[in-house]
């Protein structure tokens, strides 16, 4: 009983411990402001590590902005589906915020994070500048 107690509390101070390490994000624009929490993953932690950045977003196929960042960003395990607010890396060097869900083809995305915020801000057409910080 003592055992399977003790392995109940490193399970729920380990998923603690994962959520209090979280990073969270703000990305603004002319357009308005959101929040994202950061993926627990290499290319987002890599990501992180470039902040702040500025960003110019083009729309693409009316369900996403996407953008070069500076620099490449670790190669990780990739998905092809994705909802309303994912981050996500489409190849090594360019940062997708989906505005609506899908599914794309392969090779997929690597997920970066996902905004918690209205990210319906950016379901318009044209370019948008974003700026990426840390959130206070």
């Amino acid at each position: 009983m003592l055992k399977l107690m003790l392995s109940s509390a490193v399970i729920a101070l380990a998923a603690a411990g994962s959520a209090m390490a979280q990073e969270r994000i703000r990305i603004s624009s002319d357009w308005g402001e959101v929040t994202a929490d950061l993926a627990d993953n290499e290319a987002a932690r890599s990501l992180a590590q470039m902040l702040p950045l500025t960003i110019e977003m083009s729309d693409h196929l009316r369900q996403e902005k996407t953008g070069n960042l500076p620099s490449a960003l670790p190669e990780l395990a990739r998905q092809r589906d994705f909802s309303v607010g994912t981050l996500g890396l489409w190849s090594s060097d360019h940062f997708v915020i989906y505005y609506r869900s899908g599914r794309l083809p392969a090779p997929g995305i690597i997920r970066l994070g996902q905004v918690t915020g209205d990210v319906s801000i950016f379901d318009r057409p044209g370019p948008v500048t974003i700026r990426v910080e840390r959130a206070d």
